[in-house]
């Protein structure tokens, strides 16, 4: 199976939603999130907005079976624009056939000039953790903190 790597489409919202359902049910992932989230999300992508996009690995049929949702943000201890992977997924059954790899070669490709590319990853998460120090990660000698505010 050929996977084609481009950018989410407004025709891609079923699918959308549907895979990140499915990415927040895996047991890797620290919580789960309400479809509202999901829903602003993809209508913030729709809207041409320059702080997130969104890159879907679709199948011959041209069905998506993975994405890679990206935050963009300035970074001055990376002296420059830094690249969050918010989240990855691929489909189970397409796991290991290095479509992964190649959302985030496309991320890349799209951010040349980035300073930093930058992401999470759950202790739980072998796989994901070593696809990453394979393409280069570092893990950070320091926790992340948040402060989620209620959103309506």
């Amino acid at each position: 199976m050929n996977m084609e790597i481009r950018e989410i489409l407004p025709w891609d919202e079923s699918h959308f939603y549907r895979m990140v359902r499915k990415f927040y049910q895996m047991s890797v992932v620290d919580h789960q999130i309400p479809d509202s989230h999901a829903k602003r999300t993809f209508e913030l992508l729709m809207s041409g907005t320059p702080y997130a996009r969104c890159f879907i690995a679709a199948d011959d049929n041209n069905i998506p079976r993975g994405y890679c949702l990206c935050s963009i943000t300035w970074s001055n201890e990376a002296g420059g624009l830094c690249v969050w992977i918010d989240e990855l997924m691929v489909e189970e059954d397409l796991r290991g056939q290095g479509i992964g790899q190649m959302l985030i070669a496309n991320v890349g490709e799209t951010y040349p000039k980035a300073a930093r590319f930058r992401l999470e990853v759950t202790d739980d998460n072998v796989r994901a953790t070593s696809l990453y120090k394979s393409l280069g990660f570092k893990p950070l000698a320091y926790n992340q903190m948040v402060l989620d505010q209620p959103q309506p």
